[in-house]
């Protein structure tokens, strides 16, 4: 018998860039849209969930608990930034913090610069901040998120999908 694999699986894998995060604090809101973190490296969704193990005479019964999400952003601090300052004394202050999760591989069929993705509110839980000698300064953050998230569709403005990849420009003259 022999294997065969079909490498167009491969063809269709979603890449890291195309995964976006953004965020705003929810007081903000009729303020400020949200906003990316300048020089992201990594993100990252978890979703969890413990469950309880009752013994009976016929075997190991599981009983689960309740679903948890937390999300993950690390990123290099940007000179200037104040996304990062906001969101720190948002921490500090308790304050509940919105997060869109958009896939730039999955066009929404509902409009221009909108994407399949996720909503969620919830609260930083750590923030760290790592400069050591060789390295540019590293910030780490945590959300515990409140429930588990909707699912919709998200706009991601042109600026917005830049972070991920360049945007295509034509060679004509640009407004100032």
């Amino acid at each position: 018998m022999r294997n065969t694999m079909n490498l167009q699986l491969f063809a269709d894998a979603v890449r890291g860039n195309k995964i976006v995060y953004l965020y705003r604090i929810e007081k903000d809101a009729s303020k400020n849209a949200a906003a990316a973190l300048a020089f992201t490296t990594e993100n990252g969704r978890t979703v969890s969930k413990d469950a309880d193990t009752t013994e009976t005479k016929d075997g190991s019964i599981r009983t689960p608990g309740k679903t948890e999400v937390e999300i993950t952003a690390t990123s290099i601090l940007a000179k200037g930034d104040t996304l990062l300052d906001s969101l720190e004394d948002a921490m500090v202050n308790d304050e509940k913090i919105e997060i869109w999760e958009a896939n730039l591989d999955e066009p929404a069929s509902s409009g221009d610069n909108k994407f399949k993705g996720k909503y969620f509110q919830g609260y930083i839980t750590e923030l760290e901040k790592t400069s050591n000698a060789e390295d540019m300064v590293e910030v780490s953050l945590t959300f515990g998120i409140n429930g588990t998230g909707q699912k919709g569709d998200v706009t991601v403005t042109t600026e917005q999908q830049e972070i991920a990849s360049y945007v295509f420009k034509d060679t004509t003259k640009t407004e100032a």
